[in-house]
């Protein structure tokens, strides 16, 4: 049995969760939760977060969550908002505000 959550227009970069992504594939959900809780980035939150609302989901489908293991994550892209800088001599640079689609699969074993 195969249970997601999925977390849409978070505003994070996608590069910036995607380094934490190996750190929990395959492992049980309650060791991959204690490893983002003890994890010192924005994304490790994030993720936990939905990894969180991925188990609620299996909860309700009934499937023992002692058994869970995190099959797959995936961050895609979202939307990105785009801003303007000033600079020098009438110059300006593009700020890139980068937003992601978090999605977490968790399987029975």
């Amino acid at each position: 049995m195969e249970t997601k959550a999925q977390a849409k227009y978070v505003r994070i970069a996608p590069r910036k969760v995607q380094v934490i992504i190996p750190t929990i594939k395959g492992r049980k959900v309650e060791e991959a939760i204690s490893i983002l809780q003890f994890m010192p980035k924005k994304g490790a939150r994030i993720l936990k977060k939905v990894l969180h609302s991925a188990v609620a989901n299996a909860e309700q489908n009934k499937v023992d969550i002692d058994a869970l293991v995190v099959k797959k994550v995936m961050v895609d892209a979202g939307p990105t908002m785009k801003r303007i800088m000033p600079r020098a001599m009438g110059r300006a640079t593009p700020i890139l505000k980068r937003s992601s689609h978090i999605t977490v699969f968790l399987e029975e074993v």
